[in-house]
């Protein structure tokens, strides 16, 4: 029926029975007002004031609904370009898209290089022979030729490759530039584990192809020839093509399918397109028969023959067979004819060259136009300033007098009185709903996984009532920000709420924190909540990191002394187990130069005794140990549990204690007492919240040696060593080795036996695996910092890299210590030893392919092989003694034994 002839109807029923439905709401609020208040009041009608109130009401509340309902782009819209909806969303390509993992990725990845046609990796092939009674390897056979065969075994080394390209250019100067972005490109997207030798050329097979075609007669026989031999190359080189976002969609992929693997400069590859881009094994001549009858105004080819290029011209084959990796190309003995019924032509060679690079040009365009397109489109929110929110007050008849018109100067002072109560009982309403329509003007913010607000409730100033501040004093000087921190400052539970708001972000991308929260409930007590939210937020931050570089290993070709150390550029898997376990720095540094310095000194009875200090970024003292340990274990456990009670010490109680002026001596804010001299100076010393007797010495763990003259100056201090604590100071941080690193030249068959890794042979018994380099990884971390030393979250750990690192890969994790100033004899320190090897293998390693430093590898390998682990220290009690500690339980082959 046409739309002309059709009836447009009015439905007679519109009620939604929600917030969009003023007469529901009133029926609503009736209901209520029936309920709670049926003895006093019983009238009901429109006249009512307190109805009319309650129409105002539902009126604030629909348009509070209206604004709820609108489109989700339009309430994340937001005024400020750098917190609008392209800020708080990540990319398709950046979550969606990952570092390459598959060959198919790689070849991807590689033809994305301009000068690369097409290109196919191979496994190279490395064989390792072992000595089992010397526990030597080798790359040459001819050593163990001799030994007897239970005496001798061998293995291939895996994750080695080789990458044979199909190169656009045959010029040798250009071909090396091509093969030098190859590598570059490979190593800033290298797989854990694995590495690339070679790479080479494919093997032109020159052909000689013969033939006589016939044409149509209205045919340009220039451009006919030039279709022939695109068609012919392209089904020879087999050239993969590259395709816009619109043109893959068009294709019938899904979003998922489309940016599945690495993201490329130049467009999109159809993976099917790429599969079948495949190398040839075999040319047929019915092949090239059928290619060349494809190409339009070709109407016969009267004569057509195939053959190798130098042999005998009468050669004539149906097959020619390849070896791999080897291109079929037409060589410069091809002849083809062409003619118009019995009329040969003559090919002008110059107008099938134009013809040829306008082919070639039309392919470049397509390729721009598809590295143009390649983001899906963020929708584009209308900014509505949903937050904005008008007084009822304003909208009542004017025989209210609360209005912007007001009453007349005439009323009399009771009229102007009762008026001004009313407002005053208003503003209550007002203030409510401000802060719902406030807080729906947050909520781009507070789900952005890139929001920086602190706070989770808000409010606003009502800034159009009329006479507020004969209501209420120093009105006008209110923000929207005194006012929030006024009313909700107490209420507002913004950790756990936060926490909730980051677990939903977490969860759209199948993350899940819980089992960390509760492994660190042990160890930070009621503040976990706090130090996990920062946690989340670091791993939120990070994600399109995280996730798309969680199989990668670091770029070590090639790198300037900055991105070898001190630098992010650390593997993936570093970057995201960091992350899952609150690491704050994954950069690689030397972490045995940290913030605590330990030191040794004789004491009064002559005894040698240990004391520890923090320093601060700025390098000044900010913390000293109180007592005097006679071993460093027990010196760092008393250091931990003194960072802890300042963790553990709320921000927002210090600042209510000086606040309300009820700083003074001996006064204890939270796990901090605050002490002041005879001469009025103040100072704090950190305190065991378990001991209430003042006169134990042990009550105070750690002095802030310095001195403030007033309480502003003592507040700051005391506010800054907190932050210190929970954003800056850290001991933690990890090494990630790629035993495949450390490999000799495997270009070389004789190399120093030194430069191979031990293995433990057993004369060939059943030690296994015997191959220390395949999928091989040994990870170091420090042992003595206060979460590291915990049994309980150095399992969790254990678990997470397990979990963590690709499935293929074994990890030997390595609990290390000490701290530079630890031990007096640096050659003792094993961490200090570690990370000097391994800076200096990493120094010299950068510059080389395949070839190895042999003084820095041969030390490092020493190093590493070395390392012992460094056990939480655990005492023997007494069996009837009520006060052992869990946390000095003996675990066999976990814990040191201490003294007694």
């Amino acid at each position: 029926m046409p739309l002309l002839d059709q009836h447009i109807t009015i439905p007679k029923k519109s009620a939604s029975e929600d917030d969009l439905d003023f007469f529901y709401l009133r029926k609503k609020g009736i209901e209520y007002i029936e309920s709670f208040g049926s003895k006093f009041w019983t009238d009901f009608n429109e006249h009512d004031p307190g109805i009319t109130m309650l129409e105002m009401l539902c009126y604030a509340i629909s348009d509070l609904g209206m604004r709820l309902n609108l489109p989700i782009e339009n309430i994340l819209a937001s005024d400020d370009s750098d917190k609008g909806i392209p800020k708080q969303f990540f990319k398709a390509s950046e979550v969606l898209s990952s570092s390459p993992v598959t060959q198919n990725d790689y070849r991807k990845l590689f033809i994305d290089i301009k000068g690369v046609r097409n290109c196919w990796l191979a496994k190279h092939e490395k064989t390792v022979y072992v000595d089992c009674k010397k526990n030597q390897l080798s790359y040459d056979i001819k050593d163990y030729q001799n030994l007897p065969e239970n005496l001798r075994k061998s293995f291939d080394i895996n994750g080695l490759y080789d990458l044979y390209v199909d190169f656009e250019s045959s010029k040798p100067s250009e071909i090396e530039a091509v093969k030098e972005k190859i590598r570059k490109q490979y190593h800033a997207n290298r797989n854990l584990c694995e590495d690339l030798v070679d790479i080479k050329k494919v093997v032109d097979y020159p052909i000689k192809i013969c033939a006589d075609i016939e044409v149509d007669t209205e045919a340009d026989e220039e451009l006919v020839h030039a279709n022939v031999i695109n068609a012919l190359e392209s089904y020879l080189s087999t050239t993969v093509n590259f395709y816009s976002l619109k043109q893959m969609i068009d294709k019938g992929y899904s979003t998922l399918e489309i940016f599945d693997g690495p993201s490329l400069e130049n467009g999109f590859i159809d993976t099917k397109e790429l599969l079948t881009a495949d190398l040839r094994n075999e040319v047929r001549l019915s092949d090239i028969m059928r290619i060349i009858m494809s190409v339009p105004d070709v109407i016969l080819i009267k004569d057509i023959s195939l053959g190798n290029c130098g042999g005998d011209d009468l050669e004539n084959k149906w097959l020619i067979c390849l070896a791999p990796y080897q291109k079929p190309v037409i060589c410069a003995k091809s002849v083809f004819n062409y003619n118009k019924g019995l009329l040969p032509l003559n090919i002008n060679q110059a107008q099938v060259k134009i013809y040829l690079d306008a082919i070639k040009a039309e392919k470049d365009k397509a390729t721009t136009n598809a590295s143009q397109d390649k983001e899906l489109d963020v929708p584009n929110g209308e900014y509505l300033n949903t937050d904005f929110y008008t007084t009822i007050q304003n909208d009542f008849p004017e025989t209210y007098g609360i209005g912007e018109v007001g009453l007349p100067s005439r009323a009399s002072v009771e009229r102007k009185s009762k008026a001004k109560q009313l407002k005053g009982y208003l503003l209550f309403f007002d203030q409510i709903l401000g802060s719902y329509f406030k807080q729906l003007g947050q909520i781009s913010e507070l789900l952005s996984v890139s929001g920086n607000l602190t706070r989770t409730l808000f409010t606003q100033v009502v800034k159009d009532i009329e006479g507020a501040d004969e209501i209420v004093n120093g009105y006008e000087n209110y923000t929207d920000d005194s006012i929030t921190e006024l009313l909700f400052d107490q209420q507002d539970n913004n950790i756990e709420r936060r926490n909730k708001i980051l677990d939903h972000l977490l969860s759209r991308f199948a993350e899940n924190f819980s089992e960390y929260v509760f492994v660190n409930k042990t160890i930070y007590g009621n503040t976990t909540d706090q130090v996990v939210l920062r946690d989340k937020e670091n791993f939120l931050k990070d994600y399109k990191v995280v996730s798309k570089e969680r199989g990668n290993a670091f770029d070590y070709y090639k790198q300037p002394t900055a991105n070898l150390w001190n630098t992010n550029n650390v593997s993936g898997a570093e970057k995201r187990i960091s992350r899952l376990i609150g690491i704050r720095n994954y950069s690689r540094r030397n972490l045995s130069n940290s913030f605590v310095e330990m030191y040794n000194f004789i004491d009064s009875d002559n005894q040698s005794v240990y004391r520890w200090r923090i320093l601060d970024t700025h390098n000044e003292i900010v913390l000293s140990s109180t007592a005097e340990y006679f071993d460093t274990s027990a010196a760092n456990k008393e250091l931990y549990f003194a960072v802890l009670q300042i963790i553990q010490t709320r921000e927002y109680k210090i600042k209510e204690a000086f606040k309300n002026g009820t700083v003074q001596d001996l006064s204890i804010i939270d796990n901090i007492l605050i002490q002041q001299s005879d001469a009025g100076k103040y100072s704090y010393d950190i305190i065991n919240p378990a001991i209430n007797d003042k006169k134990n010495p042990d009550r105070i763990i750690a002095r802030r040696y310095e001195y403030y003259t007033n309480l502003a100056d003592l507040e700051k201090s005391i506010l800054d060593l907190i932050q210190f604590m929970k954003e800056d100071f850290t001991e933690e941080g990890m090494f990630l080795v790629e035993h495949m690193m450390l490999r000799p030249d495997v270009n070389q068959t004789t190399v120093n036996p030194d430069t191979f890794m031990p293995v433990c042979a057993d004369e060939c018994g059943d030690c296994e695996p015997i191959d220390p380099y395949s999928y091989r990884v040994s990870v170091v971390l420090p042992g003595y910092t206060l979460r590291f030393a915990n049994t309980d979250f150095r399992n969790y750990i254990e678990k997470i890299i397990k979990e963590e690192l690709p499935a293929h890969v074994l990890a030997k994790i390595c609990w290390i210590g000490y701290r530079e100033k630890d031990v007096k004899d640096p050659a003792e320190n094993q961490l200090i030893q570690f990370e000097k090897t391994y800076k200096d293998y990493l120094s010299a390693k950068t510059n080389l392919n395949q070839e190895q430093p042999e003084p820095q590898l041969i030390s490092f390998i020493k190093s590493l092989t070395s390392l012992d682990n460094v056990y939480p220290t655990g005492r023997l009690f007494d069996c009837s003694d009520e006060n052992e500690r869990l946390s000095d339980k003996i675990i066999l082959g976990k814990t040191n034994l201490g003294s007694l």
